[in-house]
């Protein structure tokens, strides 16, 4: 017996949690990664992110790292902390060396500075989820 082409053995695209405080960042790059075929969620806040019912369902997180509560830097920690193997891309419109230190020591997938240009983010979310070599 054939499959056919609405079979649900069908492999979904790769589904990227965006977190940031500012409604027009998660729509603009929402709307960016979804063109270039990915399914995406989108979050308001780390604590809104960390409280979801759904679990480990994303192949990569994208968060500022500046927002009110809870950070980007302090959101990686806690996924490095949980033992959960999400690459994590931050952004930020306020860069500090401290901060990329910080955040290549947690292992981010990337480190980008907005405004960034689409193109970069879509480089980055392409490296963060190919395999370990």
């Amino acid at each position: 017996m054939s499959s056919s082409a609405g079979s649900s053995n069908a492999v979904s695209p790769p589904c990227i949690a965006i977190v940031d405080d500012d409604e027009s960042v998660r729509e603009a790059l929402g709307n960016l990664l979804r063109s270039v075929g990915y399914e995406v969620r989108a979050f308001c806040s780390a604590e809104e992110f960390l409280d979801r019912p759904e679990g480990g369902a994303f192949s990569c997180l994208v968060t500022d790292i500046q927002m009110p509560g809870m950070g980007g830097l302090e959101l990686q920690k806690r996924i490095v902390a949980s033992d959960t193997r999400l690459p994590v891309i931050l952004m930020t419109a306020f860069p500090r060396d401290h901060m990329r230190l910080q955040a290549e020591e947690l292992g981010a997938a990337g480190f980008l500075t907005k405004p960034f240009d689409a193109s970069r983010m879509i480089e980055c979310v392409e490296r963060a989820l190919r395999p370990p070599a």
